[in-house]
């Protein structure tokens, strides 16, 4: 079959986060495969459909390596770039084959069911206190904002906790997370941003190699210690920093979104409420493919010329992975994909990615999300947004997509 390239304007893609799911359409209206622009000028593709994208990420002639890609090998990108802290990295985010086995493998033995299982206690705890403080938190207005004393303490005190993170560390990588997804931010304050996340790592593993524990960071701090060939001291610190933040940037998204979905449409909070088992987990499932936590994320490398639905994305050309986009993909959800049904028969989503590289947080964010969501709705039968649903302001983001507030009413 004869390849043609994508002959449209490319969509240049929003680093503001001001509205993804109007961007999502746009992008699933451009056709499958669809140039777009990434923040700083820098072009990329987007494969804009479920099925497209799934076999993509499974597909051995892409790369998830930054260092090949065209742009960079070029000298392409901006100095100081937006998208830095969240491309150029040195983790098993950015690793192939063996190598990324190599360092997937020592965080998914912290992160298997057992030991995901074994943290419930210390949830529950974690929950029920978060939970009965809301209160305690109210406004003058008479609103609490969720996001601030629920949704973002959750993940960052469980995450923190795992990687044995001392308490006076948490509000500096709560920060740094939001400067690091924050793509509008540029010059000296992306460069200072990256240092101090160095700085911070290091200072975490100087406190764990003073203070060992059973806890993440010592256990890397041991595997180096042991055998310094299986982990370098800048895959050391970068792990740790990926394991920080996106291990509760995105379950803070997912939190906020599921919330916000409920109380939009009461019809579906109340079957949740009432609901049998595994209601819950249908409330989180839909909300990762309705409403997930990642907007867009530059995701891979073409290593060869590659054919997608009769589009060729050339040899060393980076590909983005449109999660809201293809998370109400019509050709695979039906024709009310746009709509939130949380009885919905089909809610496989790729909100965690897919092939090797699924999340490895992903059983760790959903236990999370099933434990928080009914405790906090349950607890506050009569909550309801405090202000109208168009005012909160949205992440400022390309890759993170939920709101920087989420003001409730907590009683009638």
């Amino acid at each position: 079959m004869m390849t043609v390239l994508a002959e449209h304007d490319p969509l240049h893609l929003d680093p503001s986060g001001r509205d993804h799911h109007g961007e999502a359409a746009c992008l699933r209206e451009a056709g499958p495969v669809t140039r777009v622009i990434l923040p700083g000028g820098v072009p990329a593709w987007a494969v804009t459909r479920h099925d497209e994208l799934r076999d993509l990420v499974r597909d051995p002639r892409v790369s998830k390596d930054w260092r090949r890609w065209s742009a960079v090998t070029n000298n392409l990108l901006p100095e100081n770039w937006s998208l830095t802290g969240v491309v150029k990295v040195t983790n098993m985010f950015s690793a192939d084959g063996e190598q990324h086995r190599r360092l997937r493998t020592a965080v998914t033995n912290a992160l298997t069911p057992q030991s995901v299982r074994a943290l419930q206690p210390r949830l529950d705890e974690i929950v029920a206190t978060l939970v009965r403080d809301l209160p305690r938190n109210i406004s003058e207005d008479g609103s609490v904002d969720l996001c601030r004393y629920f949704a973002n303490p959750l993940p960052l005190n469980v995450i923190c906790e795992l990687l044995g993170v001392p308490e006076y560390l948490h509000s500096r990588i709560r920060d740094l997370t939001a400067s690091v997804f924050d793509h509008t931010i540029q010059g000296d304050q992306v460069n200072n941003t990256q240092k101090e996340i160095l700085r911070t790592m290091a200072e975490l593993v100087t406190y764990r190699s003073d203070n060992h524990g059973k806890d993440l960071t010592s256990s890397l701090i041991v595997t180096r210690r042991e055998n310094p060939e299986l982990l370098t001291e800048e895959e050391l610190y970068s792990t740790l920093w990926l394991v920080a933040s996106a291990g509760h940037e995105t379950t803070r998204n997912l939190l906020v979104n599921a919330v916000r979905a409920l109380l939009k449409h009461p019809g579906q909070l109340a079957m949740a409420r009432e609901g049998a088992t595994g209601t819950w987990e249908a409330v989180v499932e839909e909300t990762l493919r309705w409403d997930g936590p990642v907007g867009n994320i530059l995701t891979r490398v073409a290593l060869v010329d590659i054919t997608i639905a009769d589009v060729t994305i050339p040899a060393g050309e980076a590909i983005v992975a449109p999660y809201s986009a293809v998370g109400r993909d019509p050709l695979k959800y039906g024709e009310d994909a746009e709509r939130f049904d949380i009885t919905r028969k089909d809610k496989k989503h790729m909100a965690f990615g897919g092939g090797p590289h699924f999340c490895v947080g992903a059983l760790l964010a959903r236990r999370e999300a099933v434990t928080a969501l009914p405790a906090l709705m349950c607890a506050y039968p009569h909550m309801r947004l405090a202000v109208d649903d168009t005012a909160p302001k949205p992440l400022p983001s390309m890759l993170s997509n939920s709101v920087m507030e989420l003001p409730v009413h907590l009683m009638p």
